[in-house]
């Protein structure tokens, strides 16, 4: 699945027949071709003799026109006098349902179409976040919001951006997540339309920019191909040179539409591919995989932030890795990238992190398993080793990942490691959902003396040891890619570089405050996202206009913020009716005639 982001500005555009007298002709009005230009076809009618030019049938323009509906439009800029006024209650960017006023109904002429009753967008607010919450199961609570967005705009991004702690796991991980797990072909759009919806309410990114976008390549699930009501290919899984071509021309043609500062996310490649793209595109295009980069950002944020507590410098730490697929390589090659910052050398950085997959620790000479694409890079010269515990006890690691979607692999024994060899150690349990997170929070404090730096990739709630109560943070990519594509919008960076990244993990470390860190969160509160993702952008902006020189949005803005918060989008309802003034002074007053002024008729 891929996202687009698009800062190129589109015009809002609707197309209509161009008619000269009377409307085109109805049905029972008989026409006949009267004079033919190239690619037109002016047709007259013999019941009033009006004349409507239209285009031929076989014009490629044709079914478009023929489909396209009068009060439609697109792009960012809404033409108010080109829109019908039940355009406003169709239109789900222009609708504000009760909140029209009595004067822009009346102006709109749509006065009498809704109750008398009128609306502020704070009412129209609390009854929908109520009307939500009333509901026991998630999935009918995400159902209410996709309908929402599709009725109003506004009113859904502004519920989500004001209400994201609640918000979030509905329209995204777990609900959608849970939906969206496996091999699904076709049937995966939730995931990009989730996303995208967060790029909006957690960055601002204007709507009309974002496209999901899924491509379908068939499926191996043979219970999909199976099934008659399968939406998708009913094919295997396309591989190889084919496929690579597909994805070429898509990401040729993308840039063809939308330009070279089209910015094309990808979301849920497989691990054999996700690498292998990423490092083909991405200095060639604006792209970035979020499963990658965005994991390895808010991992690294969480490990900076722990700074404070542990007093250790980011290269004096040792890393131990369960799991050695797209999520867990990105983090190290981050990881790494901080401790050259701090000082190392990548050799010597990479030699502080040592990965478990399913086959055992990464070593060059390992009989089983491979070490495809970055996987060499962290293969250790060593015996093979099959048990965490075993590597753990050797290595005493300062810092324990797991990416693996190994259900409770954080054995007992291992936490009680991690505390021997450790005052402060640092357990992630990444994996989503928390049904395959490799310990639990609860297990987390409890063997390890309640002294551990605790964080999850999904919510496991406030957590009590020894009469502590504890509020661990939840490592989401959210903190990472909103700001990520806002100051890239922004600022008109070309190719996103790891140095990005790395500006945004440390932006959300310093956001996280003494409090947080104080009830066991390594990250700011998600309420506070939206904030993060200004600042992300903002850093952005100071790195691209400065040392690097990747931004081509020019002249530079002297107040970058204020720059970035210009390019945002607004959910607050405006008015839909035009601004009214007077001329300045008095130079459109009548004039006046003199007395003998004659005007001649010829």
């Amino acid at each position: 699945m891929t996202k687009l982001l698009s800062n190129s500005r589109e015009h809002s555009t609707l197309k209509r027949s161009r008619t000269r007298g009377q409307n085109t002709p109805t049905a029972g009005t008989s026409t006949e071709c009267n004079r033919v230009e190239p690619g037109l076809c002016v047709k007259s009618s013999t019941r009033n003799g009006a004349w409507t030019r239209v285009l031929p049938p076989s014009h490629p323009a044709t079914k478009d026109i023929q489909h396209r509906e009068i009060y439609e439009i697109s792009g960012d800029v809404v033409p108010i006098n080109m829109v019908k006024g039940i355009g406003h209650l169709r239109d789900p960017r222009l609708n504000k349902g009760l909140a029209f006023t009595l004067k822009e109904r009346i102006a709109l002429g749509i006065h009498g179409l809704q109750p008398p009753r009128f609306k502020t967008q704070e009412e129209q607010l609390a009854l929908c976040k109520a009307s939500v919450m009333k509901y026991t199961e998630d999935l009918n609570r995400y159902l209410y919001l996709v309908e929402l967005q599709e009725r109003n705009e506004r009113l859904f991004f502004r519920l989500l951006s004001e209400n994201i702690e609640q918000m979030m796991p509905i329209i995204y991980t777990p609900t959608v997540g849970l939906a969206c797990l496996g091999d699904l072909g076709a049937c995966g759009m939730g995931i990009p339309v989730g996303k995208l919806a967060l790029y909006t309410a957690l960055a601002g990114i204007k709507p009309h920019q974002c496209l999901p976008i899924t491509i379908d390549v068939g499926t191996n699930n043979e219970q999909l191909r199976n099934d008659p009501h399968y939406i998708g290919l009913n094919k295997p899984r396309s591989q190889g040179a084919d496929y690579d071509e597909l994805i070429d021309e898509f990401m040729a043609a993308c840039v063809q539409k939308y330009g070279q500062n089209v910015l094309i996310q990808f979301e849920d490649f497989g691990n054999h591919n996700a690498f292998r793209f990423l490092d083909k595109y991405r200095d060639k295009y604006c792209t970035f995989n979020d499963d990658i980069q965005g994991t390895a950002a808010v991992a690294v944020a969480g490990i900076l932030a722990s700074k404070r507590i542990t007093k250790r410098k980011m290269s004096d730490n040792r890393f131990v890795f369960l799991g050695a697929g797209e999520a867990a390589i990105g983090i190290a090659d981050l990881c790494v990238k901080a401790m050259e910052a701090d000082g190392s050398t990548e050799e010597e950085a990479r030699n502080k992190v040592w990965m478990m997959d399913i086959d055992g620790l990464l070593t060059e000479g390992r009989k089983v398993g491979n070490l495809d694409g970055h996987k060499k890079w962290y293969a250790k010269t060593h015996q093979e080793v099959k048990s965490l515990i075993e590597l753990v006890r050797e290595i005493k690691p300062t810092v324990l990942i797991g990416a693996s979607a190994a259900t409770g692999a954080f054995t007992p024994e291992v936490l009680q490691e991690m505390a021997k060899n450790n005052e402060r150690p640092l357990i992630f349990a990444l994996s989503n959902p928390t049904s395959k997170a490799e310990c639990t929070a609860q297990q987390a404090y409890d063997y390890t003396e309640g002294r551990c730096i605790f964080s999850s990739g999904s919510p496991f709630g406030e957590v009590t040891h020894n009469g502590t109560v504890y509020k661990p943070g939840q490592g989401n990519n959210a903190y990472i890619f909103p700001g990520i594509a806002l100051g890239v919008i922004a600022t008109g960076v070309h190719h996103i570089t790891e140095e990005l990244f790395l500006i945004s993990a440390q932006t959300v470390a310093d956001h996280v405050s003494d409090e947080d860190l104080a009830r066991g969160s390594v990250y700011p509160p998600l309420g506070s996202i939206k904030e993060c993702s200004i600042d992300i952008a903002v850093q952005i902006a100071e790195y691209a206009y400065g040392q690097c020189g990747l931004a081509s949005e020019y002249p530079e803005p002297k107040d970058k913020r204020a720059f970035v918060m210009s390019k945002m989008y607004n959910a607050n309802y405006d008015s839909p009716l035009p601004n009214i003034y007077e001329w300045p002074g008095h130079y459109a007053e009548p004039r006046v005639l003199p007395e003998k002024y004659v005007i001649y008729l010829f």
